[in-house]
């Protein structure tokens, strides 16, 4: 882990649904760092919840971030839609975009996240 990073604990795996997301914030005041996770099987990502297409949150109610049939991630303002492994944009207004990608690991059936220490512009890739 770099000087940069903090790791947070953002729940069990046991407490995420599968499919299933949980969100979280980590700082304070008006832009705390918000990001969520994304559990499908044995596999959990983690990214910045932040449309690369629109600029804000990806969604619109508590933990909730993905397609009707829990298959891919879905911005709720404009329909953008990612894949769940990569973060690609593979439908929607910004094809080919990637969502920015969290360090995520399971220790003793817990979520680790790894986020930026400071305040990060979000990358438009």
């Amino acid at each position: 882990m770099s000087g940069s990073e903090i790791e947070v604990a953002v729940g069990g795996l046991d407490d995420l649904d599968d499919p299933g997301c949980r969100e979280f914030r980590i700082g304070e005041g008006d832009w705390p760092f918000r990001g969520f996770v994304v559990r499908q099987g044995d596999d959990v990502c983690a990214y910045q919840n932040y449309c690369v297409h629109a600029g804000h949150p990806l969604n619109w109610r508590p933990d909730s971030f993905l397609t009707p049939d829990g298959s891919q991630i879905i911005c709720s303002s404009h329909g953008a839609v990612y894949d769940i492994k990569s973060g690609v944009c593979v439908a929607g207004p910004c094809p080919g975009k990637k969502l920015r990608a969290l360090t995520v690991e399971i220790r003793d059936g817990s979520v680790v996240v790894r986020v930026p220490m400071k305040r990060q512009a979000p990358r438009n890739t």
